[in-house]
Parts: C-alpha cells; structure tokens; sequence
C-alpha cells in the first residue's frame, strides 16, 4: 500500500519518487480504510480525504491525481477545494464543542 491508483505507476518506482520529494510519511492516507462485522460483512474504502488528530493538532490531507492531460492548477485548486472541506468541518466541529461548554 498505497494502491496504484493513489501512487501512480509503475508503483514501485512511483513510491520512490513520492519518497524522494515527500519529507513526511503519509500515516493514514491513501490507505484502506473498512470494517468486518461479526456477521463477517466486510466494507473498504481507500482514505484519500484524511483529517487525523495527535497531540491536540489536526492534520488535513487531500489529493489529486494527475494523468496526462491533467491541468496541473486544477488539479491544485480541486485538492485545495478537498481540503477546504474538511477544514469547515473541523472549525464546525470546534465552534460546536466551545458553544457546549
């Protein structure tokens, strides 16, 4: 993991390019993500929109892909709107949490 679709291809050589100009290791994102029930149900997803929280900071991940007729700015703009929305729902979350107090 990452998938291919995530990491590019082929995905070896893409994984070291992502390393090479990537000073920190993506932990959750672009990993599966699922349960399995008791019932032995299973549903999987890959988290390519990621907010995690450690030691009180929050940390937003998004991306986008590019293939070869990709645009590259809107790409950035498309991974910026990503993130944008799961900064709303952080400041929604923390503006609900310091009205309940």
């Amino acid at each position: 993991f990452p998938a291919g679709s995530v990491s590019g291809a082929p995905m070896f050589r893409a994984m070291e390019i992502i390393a090479e100009f990537e000073p920190e290791n993506r932990g959750t994102y672009a990993g599966a993500a699922g349960y399995l029930s008791l019932s032995v149900n299973m549903e999987r997803a890959l988290a390519i929109r990621t907010i995690v929280l450690s030691k009180g900071i929050a940390y937003v991940q998004a991306g986008g892909g590019l293939v070869y007729d990709s645009v590259p700015e809107r790409e950035y703009e498309e991974t910026m709107n990503k993130a944008r929305a799961s900064l709303r729902a952080l400041t929604q979350a923390e503006n609900a949490r310091a009205g309940g107090r």
